[in-house]
């Protein structure tokens, strides 16, 4: 017998997304008796309402929720503080979700008496271009986000992991180790998963589970997305207080653009500091070149894997050392 669950997800301006992530829900194999959809709005200026609400006029487990502040975490928490389920989702409306998807990370939570548990994401497009096929390819490659979850291809069983995407709570997770920090625009699943993990709490990736999440599709989306991502690592360093809040990996395109910045600027004083930054671009960009050579194919092309991975990782590290400002900021005005 199904328990009940709650269904979070924060949404604004999902016009184009919102349709096909609820009848992914509904085609879920999941009791519908014992579920609900909370669908937190952050002021959306598009069609999302007016289509949720068509939504609603048919299934009584959908409900609207408004976040007046706009950003996710705080329409998380809102989600969270409004729901009657004994576990409790947190999943995005750019993403679709398998049948099973409910059915079989409710069991795995139980089974394995997890914290959280949650799926392999795969990389998909709504809009099929070389550059965009090429953009997926690099956001599912290892090295190009890093993340287990997303390039998960030879698990076989479940695997303890420092964080998972849309994942499944115990309800009590949330009054154990808190709700999300709404100071943190971005990364705020990252951090309350490291706070259960730093806490002594397991999180579990699922291999058998799947979920499809539409990637940005154009250079400019990309670029500005990963700025922001490597921006809030800094802050949410900051205001976790703690660099355990995030994982080395997060840092890594950071170390990078200082290895070509740092030795540039050193070289004003002496030129040989230059080859310092010539070295570590060359080696990056050979290492760029065999993986894109190895991932070509009909879709997509060398010369857009070199750039989806060279507008990746700059705009990250790019983004981190604008966060780094950012935080010598706020403690020159903490001071002031």
């Amino acid at each position: 017998m199904h328990k009940k669950i709650s269904i979070v997800i924060p949404v604004f301006n999902e016009e184009n997304y919102i349709s096909t992530c609820i009848h992914s829900i509904l085609a879920s194999d999941y009791d519908k008796e014992k579920m609900e959809l909370l669908l937190v709005d952050g002021g959306s200026s598009d069609k999302t309402i007016e289509i949720i609400t068509r939504y609603q006029q048919r299934y009584a487990f959908i409900k609207l929720l408004h976040n007046p502040q706009k950003i996710a975490p705080v329409a998380m928490n809102i989600g969270i503080n409004a729901s009657t389920g004994d576990f409790i989702f947190i999943i995005s409306a750019h993403a679709v979700y398998a049948e099973d998807y409910f059915v079989k990370l409710v069991q795995q939570l139980q089974n394995l008496d997890a914290d959280c548990v949650g799926p392999v994401l795969t990389t998909e497009v709504k809009n099929r271009t070389k550059v965009s096929m090429s953009i997926k390819e690099v956001l599912s490659h290892k090295f190009g986000v890093g993340s287990t979850f997303r390039s998960a291809i030879n698990l076989t069983k479940p695997v303890e992991v420092d964080t998972v995407p849309f994942g499944c709570y115990k309800k009590e997770v949330f009054e154990k180790y808190g709700l999300y920090d709404e100071r943190l625009v971005r990364n705020q699943d990252i951090e309350l998963n490291k706070r259960i993990i730093n806490g002594g709490g397991k999180i579990y990736l699922i291999p058998d589970v799947k979920c499809t999440y539409y990637a940005r599709e154009t250079f400019s989306e990309l670029a500005k997305n990963n700025f922001q991502n490597g921006k809030w690592n800094i802050l949410t360093a900051y205001y976790a207080k703690s660099f355990r809040a995030l994982s080395l990996r997060h840092f890594i395109p950071l170390f990078f653009v200082l290895s070509l910045i740092l030795p540039f600027f050193a070289s004003l004083i002496d030129s040989r500091f230059l080859w310092f930054s010539v070295v570590s671009l060359l080696s990056y960009l050979t290492l760029v070149i065999i993986l894109s050579l190895k991932m070509k194919n009909t879709y997509n092309s060398v010369g857009y894997l070199i750039l989806s991975f060279l507008t990746l990782h700059l705009s990250y590290g790019a983004g981190s050392i604008m966060g780094i400002f950012s935080v010598i900021k706020k403690i020159i005005k903490g001071n002031v």
